[in-house]
């Protein structure tokens, strides 16, 4: 590891709590950095932490030490050993996380949750099943976050096409669809049904999170225009461009897609356009 990670890691508050577990646990590097981000306005405080994946026991003395001496530390793991770590303090669950109605009644006797940790067996269906289940468990303020997230991106862990990372895109389009305006277009936004819990999904390297604040979900989306004086600006968007006129009067033949050969004619038309090939040609290398 280079200067600046070892001394990015030895700057880190839950880098410091995870070497003084005094059982093994096993994290990423860059997991640091991500857990002081998003942890430390609940280091002191009486929350409830709940993660999924027990395994050795180290993680659970980790977050102990981490947010301190109010704070409820909850495992849950499939291996009947992990009760064990109750002589601790610590409150264990055991079950199979991909097992919804399980998880629902494991949920339902914790009670509120601040945050869920998925560290558990990274399956599409383990972490996606986590997700939804404990969704309605969180506080607002709270969260889910999901670890290990480059499995969506490695043979064995499911179908790619239902990969962990395409159900946190997916949410992430659902975030949309409270937009009105989307009812005008055939945008896959506007096929989902909007999230009662999600406020917020963040992307990290190898981790996603999704954070819960039920008030601002439901705010209705609408345009708000304060008192200032208009002064009448031009919208300068397509100015010297006739991509948007050209875009109008194709919109405008739309109704000739059904006529044959009417395809291959509005698709000259859009390439009449150099300006328009242009700008694709632009657009397409952030693609590639």
């Amino acid at each position: 590891m280079s200067a600046v990670g070892e001394e990015n890691l030895n700057n880190s508050i839950s880098y410091k709590a995870f070497l003084n577990s005094p059982y093994k646990s096993m994290k990423h590097s860059t997991y640091f950095q991500v857990y002081d981000y998003l942890f430390s306005n609940f280091i002191n405080n009486e929350i409830t932490f709940v993660e999924i994946g027990v395994l050795n026991g180290g993680s659970l003395f980790f977050w102990q030490d981490f947010f301190g001496p109010d704070a409820r530390i909850i495992g849950i793991d499939f291996n009947p050993a992990a009760k064990k770590w109750e002589k601790f303090g610590f409150e264990i669950f055991i079950g199979d996380q991909s097992d919804r109605d399980l998880l629902t009644s494991i949920f339902k006797k914790i009670g509120a949750i601040d945050i869920l940790l998925d560290d558990g067996g990274h399956t599409y269906l383990q972490q996606i099943t986590t997700v939804e289940s404990a969704l309605p468990y969180i506080n607002n303020g709270g969260m889910v976050v999901v670890e290990d997230t480059f499995t969506s991106y490695r043979k064995g862990f499911g179908q790619k096409k239902y990969s962990f990372m395409n159900y946190a895109i997916r949410k992430t389009h659902s975030l949309n669809s409270n937009f009105n305006k989307l009812s005008k277009y055939n945008l896959q936004a506007n096929i989902l049904t909007r999230d009662k819990y999600v406020w917020s999904v963040e992307f990290f390297q190898a981790i996603v999170v999704f954070r819960v604040n039920r008030m601002s979900v439901k705010l209705p989306w609408k345009d708000v225009i304060n008192s200032g004086k208009d002064d009448n600006a031009i919208d300068y968007r397509f100015h010297n461009s006739n991509i948007k006129y050209l875009n109008i009067f194709i919109n405008k033949l739309s109704f000739l897609k059904f006529l044959p050969g009417s395809k291959i004619v509005l698709n000259i038309l859009m390439n009449l356009s150099l300006q328009r090939r242009a700008h694709d040609k632009k657009l397409k290398s952030f693609f590639n």
